[in-house]
Order: structure tokens, then C-alpha cells, then sequence
């Protein structure tokens, strides 16, 4: 078998239906099976995803064992030559998946492969490459030098934002929202290590498989990254895990370096948890006090485009929920520039909301990324779920 696809999920079951339904169109005519490991999610997830995807591989956890864990225990079960670990809140484009297997099968020292993630704007998101978070990457990360100089090979290593966008690129770190992975390498150099219960372990991993001697490769395919909603950054459990996963990497991998030399940059993790606990507490104050409006999303401009048929039933939707929208019939024959030759404006917040029906995923990204504006998010509508999911909210 060519390729095991393996999904984590925990609580986001429409993000992970629409994440199936895209990966299904992504490897019609490849010799491919499909893993999704629930994590004890009570929403309905796995009675939901079971009806809906009946040939996919459904393991319920009776716990919520993590990432890696959960990850590891599909692999060891998976049969497929190339492993490809994919976040639940992800939309891959129609031949993104074949144009990385075809890359592996042309590069037999690549390890592993990332992709070209875009943000909700359709920007690109900086952490599609990465490289290894040594003590001196690192300190240029915190101290805000890598945000001051991106594109410098020097500061800006920790994004590696030197390296061009269009052309395949050796890359130190794959973000594991999107991470295809060659079996064989995984054989020599060992699944992912446990001891992270969510962050963190996509670097190690590729730690290890450059150390094994593998290459670790950024290919220019696409997909889209509703970034957050596999898991509640807005938590302070969150915060627990994310920098603890960080003083882990430096225990493992720096454990043998001078304190003089990694005690700072312990320090500085320490020191930035409690500056975002502390501003995530005044946050939560502020809200309280009610100086934040509730359910900002629901504010938003909303465009519709696509065929007559899902047109009207938008309008249902959008009715029901007594949500202000503007239609426009439309399929990337008739509408190629899909929004671009609509007038937005740069004050107003818009979910423009394309009908997947009359537009590919691919070409639904081409158009962002042509058109990106920070004001204006990526939205989706199926005929076949009769949902409308963006990145702040689910409507149906």
C-alpha cells in the first residue's frame, strides 16, 4: 500500500468531516488507507464520522492520550509505505497529496516531507519551514531579532524565511499539521516520542530524522490551516503544554550543554509562559467586565459564491440563522477571480464563503492567495453537508 493517512481528532468533528471529504478527492487514484484516531471527544464524533466515512479506520480512545500517542498507535497498525500525519482542521488541495508522494518517490534520502500551509487569510503561514530551535535560533526567536530581520539566514533561521515559496527547499523542521513521513525512516529512527502530549513533537521528529541522516524537504503544494481549532489555544492548559513541550526538546536535546548556556533560554520560556498566562488572565478579566463584544464571527460580512442550487440553500441557511449575506452566482469557469473583482473594503471583517461544488480546493486557494487580505477569511460551503464552516464559526 502507497500511503497510510492518519488523523488525531479531539472535538471538531465538522472540521474533520470536511478534512476527510478533501482527503478522499486527494487520493482517488492512489492506493491509500485513512486512519482517524477519536481521542474522547463528547461531542458525537465517532458516531458522526463512523456513519458518515464507513471504509476509514475509526479507533475511539477511551482517553484523551494526546498526539503522539494517539498517532503511534494507527502507525503501528497502518500498512502504508509513506505515513502522512494530518491535523483535523486542515483542507488539502486535490493534488497535494499526489505531488509529495511523487516528490518522496523522486528524493529516496528525503525522511519526510512539509507542505506550503496557508493561514485563513490565505497568507502563508511562516511555520510550513522551520528550522532546529537551537540555543542561539532560539534566543533570535524570543528576543523578537527573527521577527525584525525574517528573510536574514542568520535571525530569520527559526522560520526560515530566506527560502522561496515556488520551489521545493531542505527544510530542518515539518510542521505536523502536515507531515508525510517515509515509513522506513520511521523503522530506523523511532515513532514519536510520548513523552509530549501535544506540541513539540513534530520537532523532535524531524530532529531525529535529520540525525538518522534522512533529509527533511518543503514542498510547494498547498493546503489550508484553520490553525487553532484542533486544539484551544486560548486555554491555560494550553500554555502548560505548549511550553512544557519546549523545556522538553532542550532537556532532551541540550541536556549536556553548560547551564551558563541553556539556563537562559529556559529562563526565557519560563518567563514568556507567564507573561501570556498573565495577559490570557487579563483577557479573560476584560471579557468579564464587558468590554469585548461576544461571538465577534457572527459580525461578519458574508459573500456567497456558487452555483444557483447551493445559492438557495445558503439563503435557507443564512435565514434561519438571521445572518446578513450577499449571493453571487458563480464556478471558476464563469468566476475565475472568484472575489477579486468584488470590492471589499480594508475596515470591514468578510468571510467570503465558496461552494465546493463550483470551485476545486485548489482553486480556491489560488484566488487568496492572489487576493490576501488580513480582513478576509476562507469559508466553505458543501451541498453534500449543507454546512458553512470558516475559520471562526460553524453554521448549518
Amino acid at each position: 500500500m502507497k500511503l497510510t493517512v492518519i488523523i488525531v481528532s479531539y472535538k471538531v468533528r465538522f472540521y474533520l468531516e470536511q478534512c476527510l471529504m478533501a482527503v478522499q478527492k486527494a487520493i482517488k487514484d492512489i492506493d491509500a488507507e485513512i486512519y482517524v484516531v477519536d481521542n474522547h471527544s463528547d461531542d458525537g464524533t465517532v458516531e458522526y464520522i463512523g456513519n458518515k466515512f464507513p471504509n476509514i479506520h475509526l479507533i475511539c480512545s477511551n482517553h484523551n492520550l494526546g498526539f503522539s500517542r494517539a498517532n503511534n498507535i494507527a502507525i503501528r497498525q497502518s500498512k502504508g509505505e509513506n505515513v502522512l500525519l494530518l491535523n483535523p482542521d486542515t483542507i488539502v488541495g486535490e493534488h497535494t497529496i499526489a505531488d509529495v508522494l511523487a516528490f518522496m518517490d523522486e528524493h529516496p534520502k528525503a525522511g519526510g516531507a512539509g507542505i506550503k500551509m496557508l493561514n485563513a487569510d490565505g497568507t502563508k503561514a511562516r511555520e510550513s519551514r522551520r528550522g532546529v530551535p537551537t540555543v542561539a535560533t532560539s534566543f533570535y526567536k524570543m528576543s523578537g531579532l527573527c521577527a525584525m530581520y525574517p528573510q536574514s539566514r542568520r535571525f530569520g533561521r527559526y522560520y526560515m524565511g530566506y527560502l522561496p515559496w515556488d520551489k521545493p527547499s531542505r527544510i530542518d523542521i515539518i510542521s505536523g499539521a502536515f507531515c508525510m513521513l517515509r515509513r522506513s525512516a520511521l523503522d530506523k529512527v523511532g515513532l514519536l516520542d510520548q513523552e509530549y502530549f501535544m506540541y513539540g513533537e513534530d520537532i523532535d521528529l524531524s530532529y531525529r530524522l535529520l540525525k538518522g541522516g534522512y533529509e527533511n524537504w518543503f514542498v510547494p503544494a498547498t493546503m489550508l490551516h484553520y490553525k487553532g481549532e484542533s486544539a484551544h489555544k486560548s486555554s491555560f492548559r494550553y500554555v502548560h503544554v505548549f511550553y512544557n513541550a519546549m523545556l522538553i526538546f532542550f532537556r532532551k536535546h541540550y541536556g549536556n550543554k553548560a547551564a551558563f548556556v541553556t539556563l537562559p533560554i529556559k529562563a526565557a520560556i519560563i518567563f514568556k509562559a507567564t507573561i501570556t498566562l498573565f495577559k490570557m488572565q487579563m483577557s479573560s478579566v476584560k471579557k468579564n467586565l464587558g468590554f469585548f463584544l461576544p461571538n465577534a464571527g457572527s459580525y461578519a460580512r458574508y459573500i456567497f459564491i456558487g452555483t444557483c442550487a447551493s445559492i438557495e440553500r445558503c439563503k435557507a441557511i443564512c435565514n434561519k440563522r438571521g445572518i446578513e449575506a450577499e449571493f453571487v452566482e458563480g464556478t471558476e469557469q464563469t468566476m475565475p477571480d472568484g472575489h477579486g473583482n468584488i470590492t471589499i473594503t480594508d475596515t470591514e471583517r468578510v468571510n467570503v464563503v465558496y461552494d465546493t461544488d463550483a470551485y476545486s480546493y485548489d482553486s480556491i486557494f489560488k484566488i487568496f492567495q492572489e487576493h490576501s487580505k488580513p480582513n478576509v477569511s476562507i469559508g466553505t460551503y458543501s451541498p453534500k453537508t449543507n454546512i458553512i464552516i470558516t475559520d471562526k464559526e460553524i453554521i448549518a
